[in-house]
């Protein structure tokens, strides 16, 4: 059981790191990048698909109150920013949350985060696929060159449409008469081609857009920066224009009521808005190609969230003022608001900019995943193939072959409903282990020195006061909360308040520090208030992820060799 815990010391990552881990032939990755272009990854990653349709949703929902949502996510994220930050500035090392949970937890947590964010980013890294091709699609129909749609969605998408329009007709309806999105999935369902009675249905601008962002990725960190650094430059032009002329059109009155479902509207927003957050770890993956890791990723990662929360913020009181908040139940509602307005322009600047935008994100997601697969691979968790740098380029070239793969083939063929989801929870445990890793980093006493720590505010009252007030405030304003906890959809709140119970009690025998533990119980709660069902698929990815781990990383792990060495 010890040896399913078994740390790596922080001066040993840095010393074979330094060696080149042990490898004759090792090649280092190209150290390019500063505090600007951690900035532009960051903002890239954050600023895609939730600015140009999600937000809609999450408006109409929450109402101009939406605003609170997001600060409160980007707190949430700032905390466990905060311990990102401290992370990389003592572990200057590829690997992001996995690297910090080896050091903090030991090889079995390590491994579980690490097969986590594997998760993340291929899942992560579809759904922008997919949306991109939405965008994309609807760009070449306005500019009158059409794509067949049985090549533009998911067999799934084409054959609910199917049934659903083929019922509306049998009751009378015509086709005409029916919503244009649905119509669309119907004639994608009767237009494709058959093979042996198989409809062939797929996504190819999906498939086409990760082929493309993935050669890029493989051809150079420089090339990545480059594109990244454009595509930012661009989307952030086009998001201040329409800030400036949607302040114009602002009608005060829309702002009444400010929060017009109260909280629990506000809170259905939850899974879209932290999905527009999440890009900011990604930028840890990049720490062996910076200049100065250990001063440059916490400004990187702070920077870009800062920038990114006040323009969601911006961006949710503009479209809450424009129009009312009912109105913004659209795939498109910046777009949408311009075009009532008149302003044809500037919706179709949105709407390539938002293809732009979108591809940020894409490319940011799609270097992260082979640097962490590279980081594992290093480790022994994962085949040595995995950490092969290309000598001419400089990065993990197979794991970044095979990272397009594992994203192109499944966006040709997967749904976006659920996806969507899934990252965020994925994500969300990320954050809940990078929170707690610190407060078991603060403890270590051997640990080296970093240019950044999280400041230092003492817990031991303040964590237990809050847990107290928290519950006595549910008791008086929500009394049957409690009761639906016993309920299969209440686990996740049930494991919260669980959680919380536990994380104050040991705030106050253990005196933690306070921007931790806020970060590790906001990022639960977070966590708690995605459905049951989603846990499980997460529960499910988990236990398939002991199975590999048991099966073969944990006889091939270096730690295990230097243990069968030690006892010989």
């Amino acid at each position: 059981m010890k040896s399913l815990f078994r740390k790596k010391s922080i001066l040993k990552i840095i010393t074979d790191a330094e060696a080149g881990y042990g490898d004759s032939d090792h090649i280092s990755l190209h150290k390019v990048l500063g505090v600007r272009d951690l900035t532009f990854f960051g903002i890239a990653a954050i600023i895609g698909a939730g600015i140009f349709s999600s937000i809609g949703k999450a408006c109409f929902d929450g109402g101009p109150g939406v605003i609170f949502l997001y600060i409160f996510t980007a707190i949430a994220c700032g905390f466990a920013a905060l311990c990102y930050a401290e992370f990389a500035s003592t572990v200057p090392i590829s690997g992001s949350a996995y690297t910090y949970a080896y050091v903090a937890f030991g090889e079995l947590f390590a491994w579980i985060i690490g097969w986590d964010l594997l998760m993340e980013y291929a899942i992560g890294n579809i759904a922008v696929a997919i949306s991109w091709s939405d965008y994309f699609t609807h760009l070449m129909d306005a500019a009158g060159m059409h794509i067949p749609h049985w090549l533009t969605m998911d067999y799934t998408t084409a054959h609910k449409g199917f049934l659903e329009v083929s019922t509306l007709m049998g009751n009378g309806e015509t086709l005409q008469n029916i919503d244009a999105a649905l119509v669309e999935k119907y004639q994608a369902w009767m237009q494709s081609p058959t093979l042996g009675g198989l409809h062939l249905i797929m996504d190819l601008p999906a498939f086409g857009i990760v082929a493309l962002i993935t050669a890029i990725v493989f051809v150079g960190i420089k090339e990545s920066r480059s594109m990244s650094n454009l595509m930012v430059m661009i989307k952030l032009v086009v998001i201040f224009l329409i800030i400036v002329l949607g302040a114009y059109y602002v009608d005060p009155d829309n702002w009444h009521p400010f929060t017009p479902n109260g909280m629990g509207g506000i809170l259905k927003g939850v899974s879209a808005v932290f999905f527009a957050y999440i890009g900011f770890d990604a930028i840890s993956t990049t720490a062996e190609e910076c200049k100065d890791p250990q001063r440059d990723l916490p400004r990187g990662m702070i920077y870009a969230l800062i920038i990114c929360t006040i323009l969601y913020v911006l961006l949710a009181l503009v479209l809450t003022g424009m129009v009312s908040y009912t109105h913004l139940n659209v795939g498109d509602p910046l777009a949408q608001i311009f075009e009532e307005r008149g302003l044809k322009w500037i919706a179709g600047i949105v709407a390539v900019s938002a293809i732009i935008a979108t591809a940020s994100v894409l490319l940011v997601f799609q270097m992260g995943q082979p640097r962490i697969w590279m980081a594992m691979s290093r480790d022994g968790l994962l085949p040595k193939v995995f950490s092969k740098v290309h000598p001419k380029f400089k990065t993990p070239s197979f794991s970044t072959i095979l990272t397009g793969l594992l994203v192109a083939v499944p966006a040709l063929f997967l749904n976006l409903d659920v996806v969507i989801s899934l990252t965020s929870i994925g994500t969300l445990f990320a954050f809940v282990l990078v929170c707690g890793g610190i407060l078991v980093l603060d403890k270590q006493k051997d640990r080296p020195q970093s240019k950044f720590k999280v400041p230092y505010v003492s817990g031991k009252f303040i964590v237990p006061g809050m847990f107290i007030v928290a519950v006595i405030l549910v008791m008086i304003y929500a009394p049957d909360h409690f009761k639906s906890l016993f309920t299969l959809e209440g686990i996740p709140m049930l494991f919260f308040w669980s959680v919380a119970l536990l994380v104050s009690v040991y705030s106050f025998l253990k005196n933690h520090s306070l921007i931790p533990v806020l970060g590790l119980i906001s990022c639960f709660y977070l966590m708690a208030q995605e459905s049951h069902t989603n846990w499980l698929r997460f529960l499910i990815w988990l236990v398939v992820g002991l199975v590999v781990y048991f099966f073969y990383s944990y006889t091939h792990s270096k730690l295990n060799a230097v243990k069968a060495e030690g006892e010989k």
